[in-house]
């Protein structure tokens, strides 16, 4: 999967938001920055090139739609970034942003719970072993 610019990333916002859009559909959801037609649509079309998006034609135009899963994106996005700024440590993650004073001690509590959940509660292969 290819970086995105942050441009391309904002317009793959719109399209996962929207599903399905012209561009006119998707520089209608532009605030801030908004780019001109033409440019909006080399920028969808480079998203095409790089498979993020698809379309499907109606005569000259063209309605696009995300080939790639916002949460798949989404997780390769956050690996890359903990490996290439917190030393692939999720505890440099969650250090961060506690000296950043992002995240609250109930906050991390509520993390806490749901590792000491998970780590309780058992998985289908864990199951099927207390079964036999």
């Amino acid at each position: 999967m290819q970086k995105l610019t942050n441009k391309e990333e904002e317009i793959m916002h719109i399209l996962w938001k929207l599903e399905k859009a012209f561009v006119k559909d998707v520089l209608a959801e532009i605030k801030i920055d908004k780019p001109h037609y033409n440019t909006l649509s080399t920028i969808i079309r480079h998203l095409e090139e790089k498979g993020f998006v698809s379309y499907n034609a109606f005569g000259k135009t063209h309605q696009y739609f995300p080939i790639v899963d916002k949460e798949a994106y989404k997780e390769r996005f956050m690996n890359t970034a903990i490996e290439n700024y917190f030393n692939n440590s999720y505890k440099n993650v969650v250090s961060f942003f506690a000296k950043e004073e992002k995240i609250s001690v109930d906050e991390l509590k509520e993390i806490i719970a749901l590792i000491e959940k998970k780590n309780h509660t058992p998985n289908a292969s864990q199951e099927e072993g207390l079964k036999k």
